[in-house]
């Protein structure tokens, strides 16, 4: 459904850029178009395990560094 705003008669171009603005945002098409256009693919099943294996990795060297630092 396309978004429109007619100029009315005496009706400067400030507040028509105005009103088509604020329906445009009401809408919601702004949204969901910036939505769509910056969505990441789903990675597969193992990429996620690498990397989940990864952060649990350097969870443990981090946690291991701290305990030997307060020693």
């Amino acid at each position: 459904m396309p978004i429109e705003a007619k100029r009315k008669e005496g009706e400067n171009i400030n507040a028509l850029l105005y009103r088509f603005n604020k329906k445009l945002k009401q809408s919601g098409v702004l949204k969901e178009a910036k939505k769509r256009r910056f969505r990441s693919r789903d990675l597969n099943k193992n990429k996620r395990r690498a990397g989940a294996i990864y952060r649990s990795a350097k969870a443990q060297e981090v946690k291991r560094t701290k305990k030997l630092s307060s020693l």
